[in-house]
């Protein structure tokens, strides 16, 4: 297939159902999609597909030792992908999500070994963007959230400036424009007894910090902080 016969345009407030539902059939038949998230484009695959997992790897150049993160649409999608979630960090996810955070936390059993760290850790993000959530809800389940670049590479506002490596191994292209970029999500270490700030990006630990004091103020119940 020629790299124009890949790209589809897409509406980046309001994707068309026809687009999304072709590139969510090939994500269920194992295949990788490019598609638009708020700041950078991502590469989407089916989670529960160790194949196609591998492929985001292959096509990346990307060490095996560092798993990607994963993009759900609902919340309730949580309980497939981890042990537990303490109050705390349910009520980081209720103020700050869609997008903007990363949360990391005990995986299930089971899961492709490119989402979980040697440490049992699996990187989650609910998805902000119009696109990306409604890709990954038409796909059935959650889908990788990984970045569009080979490993080491910046990454890719602009579909115009893909690098041609990912043009030729990718399945298919959804091209919602140029991107805003930015800084990329914050992400939230919350397997221990109480969450850590581990990088800093969309939000800024001020705004984090003040969450925690008013979750945990005198007179709430906050079980296991």
């Amino acid at each position: 297939m020629k790299p124009t016969d890949k790209r589809a345009t897409i509406d980046a407030r309001f994707p068309e159902a026809g687009v999304i539902d072709r590139a969510a059939e090939i994500i269920k038949q194992g295949g990788v999609v490019v598609f638009p998230t708020r700041g950078l484009y991502g590469l989407a695959a089916d989670t529960l597909n160790s194949a196609a997992v591998e492929r985001i790897f292959d096509l990346k150049g990307r060490d095996s030792s560092k798993p990607i993160l994963v993009l759900i649409h609902h919340i309730r999608q949580l309980a497939d992908l981890a042990l537990w979630i303490d109050p705390l960090t349910r009520h980081l996810m209720d103020v700050f999500w869609p997008g903007r955070i990363t949360f990391l936390l005990q995986a299930v059993e089971g899961l492709a070994e490119g989402l979980v760290s040697g440490q049992g850790k699996i990187g989650v993000r609910l998805a902000g963007h119009p696109v990306a959530s409604a890709l990954a809800k038409a796909a059935g389940g959650p889908i990788t959230g990984t970045s569009a670049n080979l490993s080491g590479q910046g990454g890719c506002f602009d579909i115009g400036k893909l690098d041609s490596k990912v043009v030729t191994a990718v399945d298919q292209i959804l091209d919602a424009g140029p991107l805003l970029g930015g800084p990329g999500s914050t992400i939230i270490d919350a397997t221990g007894k109480t969450p850590v700030i581990v990088r800093q990006g969309a939000i800024c630990a001020a705004v984090i910090e003040k969450q925690w004091k008013a979750f945990t103020k005198p007179g709430r119940i906050a079980a296991d902080l």
